[in-house]
């Protein structure tokens, strides 16, 4: 399609959505034509008065060629769904956009999984995260978040730390990334070959209310959706159910019965999710196998000590507290501190914080 200026130029009016834009678009079947026609003739095609009056408002003041070359020297560049390289994933959802904005490199990522939670991440969570990411990374998974706090910010670390590539959905424009914390972790996913995208303009402010078309956005890209942490009204559960809405697998870890981060995994479950225990299950159920150059460790081959190794078989898949270690093994505390410190180290463990330690 050409006049991709005055797609944008369109795109950037409020109250235009993909419904209501690509309905233009099939009308007009260029953009120009639509950009400067009769006000009356795009109420006619069903777009409400508000909107039509954004539209001509913003056309007597905007110039599209200067727009579209205003977001390039932002560093910002596009693809439209009518674009090659368009994800092909998300081009099969039902509504999908029909601009994406995005800074970093864009490939196939045909084989991608996303992994959302909870904004208010605990110890369980943050080990939970890691450890699986690392497993799907391996399994050469690309991995889709939001970059929101919790969860998906360590989705997003995870990936990097495991050498892996992963693409973050924003809830705005790039121009104003949100949580602003995160701000420099959307630069590392970048310089790391990753992606951060999104269908909102470039201007746009991050607000609640885009965050369930976001949300969509994550799934959409993804074979299936990956549910770590939640409550019951998390947001997470949203991107969980669109991914069940557009036929994609969805996977919940389950969680300790004392939290209330456990409730929304298992309500997913009640509604068809599968109950995840090792990442190996996601692998098996997308048709992956676990890459044979793998950088997990295994434990059985590397020259632990008898102490490493008793605390090791004791942990067990368990979160345990080192005081619990120490009376169960009958070894002193600081025979225990000293051991899992070392451990810790060596990528053997995960302190979880206030003295709870579980294994990588």
């Amino acid at each position: 399609m050409g006049n991709i200026p005055y797609l944008l130029a369109l795109h950037s009016i409020d109250g235009l959505g993909p419904i209501r834009l690509k309905a233009i678009l099939n009308y007009f079947k260029d953009p120009r034509l639509a950009w400067e026609a009769n006000i009356g003739v795009i109420r006619e095609i069903g777009i409400p008065q508000n909107v039509a009056d954004l539209l001509a408002a913003e056309r007597r003041k905007l110039d599209p060629a200067l727009y579209a070359e205003s977001i390039k020297k932002a560093g910002i560049s596009w693809l439209t769904i009518f674009d090659e390289h368009y994800p092909y994933l998300l081009k099969q959802i039902y509504d999908p956009p029909v601009v994406i904005y995005y800074k970093g490199q864009i490939k196939k990522d045909e084989k991608a999984i996303a992994v959302v939670g909870t904004r208010k991440i605990t110890g369980y969570g943050r080990a939970v995260t890691e450890q699986f990411v690392k497993r799907l990374v391996d399994g050469g998974l690309t991995i889709v978040s939001g970059l929101a706090r919790g969860i998906d910010a360590e989705a997003h670390l995870s990936t990097i730390r495991a050498g892996g590539r992963t693409i973050a959905v924003l809830g705005g424009g790039l121009k104003n990334i949100y949580p602003p914390e995160n701000r420099s972790l959307a630069e590392r996913i970048i310089d790391r070959g990753g992606l951060v995208l999104s269908e909102f303009p470039p201007d746009y402010p991050s607000m609640p209310g885009n965050f369930p078309a976001r949300n969509r956005i994550i799934s959409g890209l993804s074979l299936g959706v990956l549910v770590v942490e939640a409550a019951e009204d998390s947001g997470s559960l949203i991107t969980a159910r669109i991914a069940l809405e557009q036929g994609r697998e969805v996977f919940a870890v389950p969680g300790p019965v004392t939290s209330t981060l456990s409730r929304g995994p298992v309500d997913l479950m009640k509604e068809g999710a599968r109950p995840i225990f090792d990442p190996q299950e996601i692998l098996e159920e997308m048709g992956f196998k676990q890459n044979q150059n793998s950088n997990i460790k295994n434990t059985n081959d590397v020259n632990l000590s008898e102490e490493e190794k008793k605390i090791l078989e004791y942990l067990g898949n368990e979160q345990l507290h080192m005081d619990e270690i120490c009376r169960n093994l009958k070894m002193s505390a600081a025979q225990v501190s000293g051991t899992l410190l070392k451990m810790e180290i060596a990528g053997l463990v995960q302190n979880l914080g206030n003295g709870t330690y579980c294994r990588i």
